[in-house]
């Protein structure tokens, strides 16, 4: 992967830009829980301070953003010198300042899949000079959608093609491009046995976190800002594994009990 300019380290240093283990946390309801953070983070934004540790902390904190005003949002990233805002993100990926966005986020475009997504994402990712922008995906898991969550990746992989072993029936091998659904998730490895995907950050969270094109706005910029400081999440097979075998509401739990504890508003 090229090496990319980071944020300011001294924010980097007193934050800790690095993907740390899930902390627990109990609670019957994730969803609503994070619904109930994101509303209480809305009053906190105009720090950058706290806008700066949200980002370092990837696209797990979508949810906390959601209640935001993208517009003092996008004026607290900027004070804050972060890389990509989300006034960078309209331009590059709906080819819209943010001035002429309305405080919805909506500007008429929704994707519905990750391969519609992707593009966009890309396409934020070359405003910033990263070269190998189209080695970026973004990914999800969806074994849970029914239950109204999914597992989202940020990866980065070589090639356009690929040849994997099914998920869901390992003696069965698939040759992928990007018109296959299945192309849309992470895989460790190819279907030899070699290294494949690299997982830059993931998250699991409500589905209705990224049904609105504000929320999809907010997960690239998030997602951008991963790729930007060079983040690097090892832990998403073990977490993937579990997701799939049906511990997904006890990661989202654990997820959101490390953030409100980084965020602070565990109190």
């Amino acid at each position: 992967m090229q090496a990319i300019r980071t944020l300011p380290l001294m924010i980097a240093l007193s934050l800790g830009a690095g993907c740390a283990a899930p902390g627990p946390n109990g609670g019957p309801s994730p969803e609503h829980g994070l619904e109930a953070a994101g509303t209480g983070l809305a009053y906190l934004m105009m720090s950058p301070f706290l806008i700066v540790a949200g980002l370092l902390e990837g696209i797990g904190s979508l949810p906390y953003f959601l209640a935001g005003d993208l517009h003092e949002m996008n004026e607290s990233m900027m004070n804050a010198n972060t890389r990509v805002t989300l006034d960078q993100t309209y331009r590059q990926a709906y080819d819209t300042p943010l001035a002429e966005v309305p405080k919805s986020g909506d500007t008429g475009k929704v994707f519905r899949h990750m391969a519609e997504a992707t593009p966009h994402f890309q396409q934020v990712l070359r405003g910033y000079g990263v070269e190998d922008a189209d080695k970026y995906y973004l990914t999800a898991i969806r074994t849970a959608d029914r239950d109204g969550y999914t597992l989202y990746g940020v990866i980065y992989r070589e090639s356009p093609t690929i040849t994997v072993r099914d998920k869901e029936n390992p003696q069965r091998v698939l040759t992928l491009g990007k018109r296959d659904r299945a192309f849309w998730q992470p895989y460790a490895e190819d279907a030899d046995g070699r290294p494949l995907d690299t997982v830059i950050d993931w998250a699991g969270v409500p589905r209705s976190s990224i049904r609105t094109q504000k929320g999809q706005a907010i997960l690239m910029t998030l997602a951008a800002n991963s790729v930007l400081v060079n983040r690097r999440s090892d832990d998403y097979w073990a977490v993937e594994s579990r997701w799939t075998g049906g511990g997904y509401l006890a990661i989202v739990n654990e997820r959101k009990g490390y953030l409100d504890k980084r965020l602070g508003l565990d109190s």
